[in-house]
């Protein structure tokens, strides 16, 4: 059974940083492409970034591109997502998610495993 855990969330001031974790188990993140998402109150829920399995390419969306980075390490099996230059629209619950699909990273459809999701709070 697969299973993803996030951690890492909370609350910051805008212009400060968080690092999120999400940690996988049943399922080598190495093998599969892994994406962030995030829902803000009232919102659909957005593509935030995405890192496939073999050449490590990322994906990012034009509204964190330049502050945010994706990244993995196989032998923890764990994905993370820096978050620099934070801002309040940032506010939203981030999903980490693995996708055995080779394309579309984009679509939260795409994706066959979600976690719980961690609360980002970034106030003005």
């Amino acid at each position: 059974q697969v299973q993803l855990v996030e951690s890492g969330g909370g609350f910051v001031q805008a212009g400060g940083s968080l690092r999120l974790s999400c940690a996988a188990s049943g399922r080598r993140i190495s093998d599969y492409a892994m994406g962030w998402f995030r829902q803000a109150p009232g919102k659909e829920r957005e593509f935030v970034a995405a890192i496939t399995w073999s050449a490590g390419n990322t994906y990012y969306a034009d509204s964190v591109k330049g502050r945010f980075t994706i990244s993995r390490d196989n032998g923890k099996n764990t994905v993370y997502l820096q978050m620099n230059s934070l801002k309040p629209a940032d506010t939203a619950v981030y999903y980490c998610a693995t996708s055995s699909r080779t394309y579309g990273f984009f679509a939260g459809s795409r994706y066959d495993y979600w976690g719980q999701g961690t609360q980002v709070t970034v106030s003005s």
